[in-house]
């Protein structure tokens, strides 16, 4: 059985081959994941969130030392994470969308 990957909050799925990255998952299911390096775990744009990490493989030694403690809270890099289950990860908003919204709200409430 193949695993499959939820994306929040995109709430999409795709069901990939076992060692897939989740950044590749992404690709796939046309989740957009940061990245400025291209997936060599040399930005650390790619980090997302993933409560559940049973269906992936440990993190290796590349991700370890530019995570350090965030593996402990959840974190992983999509770039380098690979999944052997089914998991659902929480992709981070992209920064600018945020102060996009921020400013639509202010705009917003000062029309009121």
């Amino acid at each position: 059985m193949q695993p499959v990957i939820r994306f929040l909050p995109d709430n999409k799925k795709v069901q990939v081959k076992p060692g897939t990255t989740i950044f590749q998952a992404g690709k796939t299911a046309r989740v957009a994941i940061r990245s400025r390096c291209g997936g060599k775990a040399a930005c650390l744009m790619c980090k997302v969130h993933i409560g559940d990490q049973s269906g992936l493989a440990p993190a290796n030694r590349n991700e370890r030392n530019k995570l350090g403690a965030l593996i402990g809270d959840g974190y992983r890099l999509s770039c380098q994470a690979r999944v052997w289950g089914s998991v659902t990860v929480t992709v981070p908003e992209d920064p600018l969308k945020i102060a996009v919204r921020a400013q639509l709200a202010k705009r917003r409430q000062q029309n009121e």
